[in-house]
Order: C-alpha cells, then structure tokens, then sequence
C-alpha cells in the first residue's frame, strides 16, 4: 500500500511539472464527460418523459378482445367487452393495479347546424380518467367533464370547436352509426374546449361520458379497458400475472402502442451513442499528446531512471498513473458542471421550442442518473490511463544509452 501511495504521489508532482499542459489536459477531459453526461441526461429525460406520457395516455396496460387487436370492425364496437364492470373488479383485486377506466372509441359527424364535421369521439369515466391522469390536457375555455350530469355534455378539441364556432353552453349535434349498423343522432352541449398540444388531434377530438357514448352506439359494450398500476416498472410482471388470469383477452402494454417512443428511442441513441464516440476519441488524442509531449521532454529523465535501476514496467505504472490524476480530475470537474447545469435547470426552467407536429414547447431538463455518471467516469479515467500507457509502453523500450543521448 506505501509502495502504491508513494507512486501516486511522484505521478502527481510529475503532473504539476508543466502545469499549463496539465490543466488543458484536464479540461479537455472535464468538457468531454460534461458534454456526455448532460447529452446522455436529456436522452434519458426525454425517454422517461415520452414513456410517462404514452403510460398516461393508454395506461400502462390495455385490455381488449383478440380480434380488437387484429381486425378491423364493420360497425362500432363489434369486438368490444361484455361484462366490463365485472372485469374491472376482477381486475382491481390486483396489489399493483390503481385504476381501471374504461374507454369507448368511435366516429361519425358532429354538426352545429349549419356545418358538419368529421369527428374522433373517446368515451370515458370523467372522474376517474381526469383523476387518474393528471393535467394531460389544457384547457382553453369552460371545464372538464363531470360524472352525474343531467344534460348530454362533451369536451372539444379547440380545432375542432373553432371550425364549428363552438364555445362552452354551444349546442351541437353528434351523428355516428350504431353497433347495429343503423344512425343514430343526440343533441349535446359543449362543456369545455382543450388542447392536446397536437394540431392535427385538435382539429378532429372530443370526450364524452361512457354511458353517452354507449348510447349513441347503441351498445353496453366498451372498446377496452387501461390498467393503470402503481409503478411503471411494474408493467412487465403485471402483464404476465394479469394475461394468465384473462387467458380470453389480450394485454398490450404501453410500450406496444407507442410506435413514437421507439422510433425516438432508436434515434437518440444513435445520435447519442456517435457523440459520445467522437467525445471518447477527442479525449484519447488530446491525453495522448500531452503524455507524449511530457514524455518526449523528459527521455533523459527516463534513461537516467532506467540506468538507476529502474524497471520499465514502474516508469509504465508511473505515467499511467498521470495519466489517471489529469483524466479523474478532468472528469470529476466535468461531472461536477454537469450536475450544477442540471440542478440550473430545475431551479431556473428553460423551455424547448414546440417540436414537429406540436403547437406547445417542454420543459428542459437532464436526468441526473447514477449510472451514467459511474460509467462515464470510469470510461474518462481509462481511456486517460490506456492512452498514458500506450505511450509510456514506447517511451521505456528506448535503449538507456540512446535516452541519456537524447535532446
């Protein structure tokens, strides 16, 4: 231990020798692993924040018929559930499970009378859904709807209520084909107006009450039922425990309907993964031509150790060991700014601009994750000391005669 102790400490005077290489040295590797860490961070936010919200949207199970999955239906709820109510019991007696809402999904026309419209209808519980979820929506003018009102109500995308002149207390007229295959029509009033945040949604959604939706469709059936459980990594086990017990029915989990959060994921981590190559090669240059030009100053301090007695594998220990003072500091400090930026961020928001398809921006944050300052350090550190020791291995071959010549 005092043998290793005492080289640590001549590496780390070798290093004070030519301070200035020394502290760009060290800054390259600090501005590396900085680079990595807060490009990793807002990778892994940004995957954690697509996750949260495709759990949010769909729940972080769906239950449905096989042929809901895999046909398309002739008329509104034709592979629908029966006996939803019960299921959805069954279903709560579950540890992880916190909520089952149920969700009706059809189309058809909405009309203020002059104009008509086509129109995405989602039935579901108000209370619950609303609940459950959080704020996924922002209201633009009146509220959300409630469970036990006594008129026919529903919610419109503010595309949507724009290009039918519609506001809160507007009355409309929903048209939609039947489970039967017959038309139906209902006379409803506009309860609220919202954003999805996605113009293209806006432009065709609106929310009902289940029981509403049902009776426009003319049918007791629902199209599926979102488990929402406790905790995200959850989902896995929960699918397996729950498909067992619903051996009739198909479970899909989040991640199956949210082709989006893949092709985001796939994308990052390719652009993620070649900044982080062309960081790692940077940083091996440049500590690699500081220890050469250390090492290239100091050949005749070299030969005279090795003509002392010197073994070539101690001065290769030695320099690696350099190698690892300038490349742990440069990535500690590098760590230590990545995680000021990120605590920054939090303290004081920055807004990203609304990315493609959207009309609203997000917050900017980078996840501060243990594992990928662990891995990043690590990697700063080895690739410092591989690099030192790649050179030293060519500096201590040198015949000792040739190194004490040398000027």
């Amino acid at each position: 231990m005092n043998t290793g102790l005492t080289w640590l400490k001549f590496a780390f005077h070798n290093t004070l020798r030519n301070r200035r290489r020394s502290l760009i040295t060290a800054a390259i590797a600090a501005l590396g692993t900085a680079a990595i860490l807060l490009a990793g961070g807002f990778a892994i936010y940004t995957y954690q924040g697509l996750a949260e919200s495709a759990a949010r949207t769909t729940g972080h199970l769906i239950v449905a018929k096989p042929d809901f999955w895999q046909r398309e239906e002739d008329t509104p709820l034709q592979y629908g559930l029966d006996g939803v109510e019960a299921l959805r019991q069954g279903l709560l007696t579950d540890a992880a499970v916190r909520q089952v809402l149920p969700k009706v999904e059809f189309s058809g026309l909405i009309s203020n009378g002059d104009k008509s419209v086509v129109m995405m209808g989602v039935g579901v519980d108000p209370d619950a859904e609303f609940a459950v979820k959080g704020p996924f929506l922002t209201m633009k003018q009146g509220a959300v709807l409630a469970s036990g009102s006594t008129a026919p109500e529903v919610m419109l995308g503010e595309g949507l209520a724009r290009s039918l002149k519609a506001e809160p207390g507007t009355g409309l007229a929903l048209l939609a084909s039947t489970a039967e295959g017959a038309m139906n029509a209902l006379d409803v009033r506009v309860k609220g107006v919202f954003s999805t945040g996605i113009p293209d949604i806006d432009r065709r959604l609106l929310y009902t009450d289940v029981a509403l939706a049902q009776r426009l469709l003319g049918s007791p059936r629902v199209s599926s039922l979102g488990i929402f459980l406790n905790r995200m990594d959850a989902t896995a086990a929960a699918q397996t425990r729950i498909a067992a017990q619903l051996p009739k029915l198909v479970l899909q989990n989040w991640e199956q309907q949210a082709p989006f959060y893949q092709g985001v994921r796939d994308l990052y981590n390719r652009i993620f993964g070649a900044l982080g190559l062309i960081i790692a090669v940077i940083v091996v240059f440049v500590v690699t031509n500081a220890m050469a030009m250390a090492i290239i100053e100091r050949t005749r301090e070299i030969g005279t150790l090795r003509a002392l007695g010197t073994l070539p594998a101690q001065l290769m220990r030695s320099l690696a060991l350099e190698g690892l003072l300038l490349g742990g500091a440069g990535a500690l400090a590098g760590a230590a700014l990545a995680l000021g930026v990120s605590v920054l961020l939090l303290l004081v928001p920055v807004h990203m601009p609304p990315p493609p398809g959207r009309s609203v921006g997000y917050p900017l944050n980078i996840a501060i994750d243990p594992w990928l300052y662990a891995v990043t350090l690590l990697a700063m550190v080895l690739i410092s000391m591989a690099a030192s020791a790649a050179i030293a291995r060519r500096a201590t071959r040198m015949p000792v005669v040739e190194a004490l010549a040398h000027t």
